[in-house]
């Protein structure tokens, strides 16, 4: 395999990261190589969704297993730049917000952009925002989605099979009231999603609600206990 696949070097950097082996040869891949090769062999939307999320969800595995303190000052901990790739140390909001996002304000509900994003992240970040990510995205908390390994040619079919095993596990709707309790990751996110009528919108297509009309939105307490061993297939 050659550097160059970055694909299937995050593939191997998650399984590894699973498997409990050694990641220090990749993780020196992913940290020597250039902010141009990885420009010209991320070249797609799903290529990016799929390296990005497996190096977000690896690095998690990672640095949590060896230092799960970290995890006590969680907003300290997804702000610090301590990732090496090509040749600069990135943060996990970084990956998140500013690729995978698609440069969106960390605070911003998903309703405001950065202004001036860094060159490192206007040249690897989605051309569009997927609001699925949210239920591939594992920040090693117990409410976060499972850990899948994604390849860039089945991305999207497995974004749509986990956004709807996370949707239906988390989701209850209470027909005598007709409301909905949701997970928290809706209303943090809320612009990624459309807002309220986009939320239900998302609800009625996993056949969660029977109607858009007249229900009530609650959002669930998350539980932010560090869970490691959280995986799935699919």
């Amino acid at each position: 395999m050659q550097i160059e696949d970055f694909n299937a070097l995050s593939v191997e950097f998650l399984q590894r990261a699973k498997d409990k082996q050694d990641t220090k040869e990749i993780r020196a891949q992913l940290s020597n190589t250039t902010l141009k090769a990885l420009e010209e062999g991320l070249k797609t939307d799903d290529q990016k969704l799929a390296f990005w999320v497996n190096i977000y969800n690896g690095y998690i595995q990672v640095i949590l297993s060896e230092n799960p303190e970290l995890y006590n000052d969680r907003q300290e901990f997804f702000g610090k730049e301590q990732i090496p790739i090509a040749g600069k140390m990135v943060s996990f909001g970084k990956i998140e917000h500013g690729i995978i996002r698609k440069s969106q304000w960390p605070l911003g509900l998903g309703l405001v952009r950065k202004w001036f994003p860094n060159r490192f992240e206007r040249k690897l970040r989605v051309d569009t925002r997927d609001f699925r990510i949210h239920f591939a995205l594992n920040c090693g908390a117990k409410d976060c989605p499972p850990v899948a390994i994604y390849t860039a040619d089945r991305v999207n079919e497995q974004f749509d099979k986990g956004t709807e095993m996370y949707l239906k596990n988390t989701s209850e709707y209470k027909k005598a009231t007709n409301e909905v309790a949701v997970t928290s990751l809706f209303s943090w996110f809320r612009g990624d999603f459309g807002c309220k009528s986009g939320v239900k919108n998302i609800l009625k297509e996993q056949a969660i609600i029977p109607t858009t009309k007249g229900i009530d939105l609650t959002y669930k307490n998350y539980d932010w206990t560090l869970d490691l061993d959280n995986w799935i297939d699919l």
